[in-house]
């Protein structure tokens, strides 16, 4: 096995860690883990999820507001599987297509308990210092199922909690 070969598989590796510590960091609240998957400047385009246009921000600014909208329901559960990566042309960045499903349960007495998002994330990652760190994130969500109104109710959950100094 060559040296190139050799770096390539362990290049893979560490974008897949990569992307699966951004699902992990979400589910286990480490925002420190999930802020460490960004370049300190990062593009997301959510918009087919919640319109919109894709936006440029800091990796703080999306992990606070990561943490904001997610950390109000009881459990979420991200799965991300089928990476798919290809690198470009002199191996500094590379693309990660995966599939993805993100389930999010709160209880509550306006509705269904849970909601479940399915569709693949199209990442671009680039060799930093510290890793492979995502610049771009692209969500497609090509289907739902259960309550959307419970990321409102999680809002609200984490806003009072925070209020509370729960948070």
């Amino acid at each position: 096995m060559s040296n190139d070969t050799l770096q390539t598989l362990l290049d893979r590796q560490a974008i897949s860690d990569t992307v699966l510590r951004y699902a992990t960091g979400i589910d286990m609240r480490d925002w420190e883990a999930y802020r460490s998957c960004f370049t300190d400047e990062v593009e997301i385009d959510f918009t087919s999820w919640s319109g919109g246009e894709p936006s440029t921000m800091r990796g703080d600014d999306w992990t606070a507001g990561v943490r904001a909208g997610l950390s109000g329901f009881q459990a979420t559960q991200h799965i991300s599987t089928n990476h798919v990566i290809t690198f470009a042309e002199g191996g500094d960045e590379a693309t990660c297509v995966s599939y993805m499903q993100a389930q999010h349960y709160l209880p509550n007495a306006e509705g269904d308990n849970t909601l479940t998002l399915g569709g693949y994330y199209a990442n671009t990652l680039v060799r930093s210092d510290d890793g492979w760190r995502i610049r771009r994130c692209q969500l497609t969500v090509t289907w739902t199922t259960g309550n959307k109104h419970i990321f409102v109710l999680a809002r609200e959950r984490w806003a009072a909690m925070e209020a509370a100094g729960e948070a």
